[in-house]
């Protein structure tokens, strides 16, 4: 931590102190709130409603695969799809998950079987309703189009890292008559999500969402510790600004200066505010 700031050092032990409290918190029993989120609590609505009318349910984890600026996302979209599984399952749903990275398809299968052992039915499960169809963007894109045109599907769930062939999945799934519940950190195409889709999960909704619906007490601690971490941000930010407006630099000094030790900033706050 070399680069980093006092501030920097001061706010990461504090945030990490923050997230390890809530999280043995959770563990210990401690019951924690998380706001309803109306994209999740439908899963049941559609996946009921794809049994009703004896069609099948799709789900898809996007364009991302296991590499570092995506990899999280892909594995936070399969949780999010092996929960669909789960409730397709109990349900007496056919679930259908095409897939764009071939090094991703034996881990859906297993995510997705384990899911219909957790559901009640294993033997509902079947290996070709994990495929893969291609590699290419809109290659991909074309083969999910034409699985939700062919199959008619009745609920559609787009979880993962999304780029342009969003709309096209979208639209085929809006086509149909389709309930189509998609979340995706991509803020470029929320808005075409938003558009096509009956419900979207923005923002951080995306990240939270396996500890809403598991309910882990692991997961909601740290999903509540994150909270606090950023309010406690959120108020620093709002303090600087508040002293910044009345010429106090305390704060700026605290934000700035890397050179100056933590133990020192004090006097170096107090002689700045002399000087000026």
């Amino acid at each position: 931590m070399d680069h980093a700031t006092p501030a920097a050092r001061v706010f990461l032990l504090i945030i990490t102190a923050v997230i390890i409290t809530m999280v043995v918190s959770a563990q210990r029993g401690r019951k924690f709130f998380i706001r309803r989120i109306p994209g999740l609590t439908a899963i049941d609505e559609a996946v009921g409603r794809a049994t009703e009318m004896g069609r099948p349910v799709l789900a898809s984890i996007g364009l991302g695969g296991l590499d570092a600026q995506t990899g999280i996302i892909t594995l936070q979209a399969l949780a999010i799809v092996s929960f669909v599984a789960e409730t397709a399952a109990r349900f007496g749903s056919r679930l259908l998950v095409p897939m764009r990275d071939p090094s991703l398809v034996p881990i859906a299968e297993e995510a997705i079987r384990d899911a219909y052992t957790r559901g009640g039915r294993p033997e509902a499960f079947h290996d070709d309703d994990v495929r893969f169809l291609a590699d290419q963007q809109f290659a991909y894109a074309a083969g999910v189009a034409g699985i939700i045109n062919r199959e008619k599907v009745a609920s559609i769930f787009l979880f993962g890292y999304f780029y342009a062939e969003s709309l096209i999945i979208a639209e085929n799934g809006n086509r149909v008559g389709a309930i189509q519940v998609a979340g995706t950190p991509s803020t470029t195409q929320i808005p075409f999500f938003i558009a096509a889709c009956d419900y979207v999960i923005i923002g951080d909704e995306f990240y939270a969402a396996t500890a809403y619906l598991t309910r882990q007490p692991t997961l909601l601690g740290a999903i509540v510790g994150q909270d606090i971490a950023k309010a406690i941000v959120l108020a620093c930010i709002l303090l600087g600004v508040l002293l910044a407006s009345f010429g106090i630099p305390l704060m700026d000094n605290f934000f700035a200066d890397k050179a100056v030790p933590l133990s020192q900033w004090f006097q170096a706050a107090a002689a700045t505010k002399g000087g000026g």
